[in-house]
């Protein structure tokens, strides 16, 4: 697969779990660390047939867990609820880690889970709140 394909394939894996930036700019040292993360991990790797994307999101996301990547989980949290998965699916998730790679890393977890469900409801409320006015309708006789 040439580069340009697997540049564009990464950018929309990213897009579907990050949003519309995708991963977040780099330069200096990280701007080719984050190219081969995009081209290659997500490009490549997420794109393989097998497993769907909420299937790669989850395992992610039990993965992070158990080595304690407390700030990548909640990003990768972040982007599977993008995605469809239920809150009640990833707390199910990170329960059964825990019984794997040790309590504390439950307990972590839960708690960046929590913090990622009321991050994205104070959005929503804060979003709403933007949303212009819908102009009342007059009435005519």
């Amino acid at each position: 697969m040439a580069k340009n394909d697997r540049a564009a394939k990464g950018k929309k894996v990213t897009q579907q779990l990050f949003g519309a930036q995708g991963l977040p700019p780099a330069s200096g040292q990280m701007k080719p660390f984050m190219d081969l993360t995009n081209d290659y991990l997500f490009g490549e790797v997420w794109t393989r047939p097998g497993l769907a994307m909420k299937e790669r999101s989850r395992i992610t996301c039990a993965v992070l867990a158990a080595f304690g990547r407390e700030a990548q989980l909640k990003g990768h949290l972040k982007g599977a609820l993008n995605l469809g998965l239920k809150p009640a699916e990833l707390r199910e998730t990170l329960i059964h880690v825990a019984h794997y790679a040790g309590w504390s890393t439950g307990v972590i977890g839960l708690k960046a889970l929590d913090e990622v469900i009321a991050e994205r409801a104070e959005a929503a409320k804060t979003a709403k709140k933007a949303a212009p006015k819908k102009a009342a309708r007059k009435k005519t006789a």
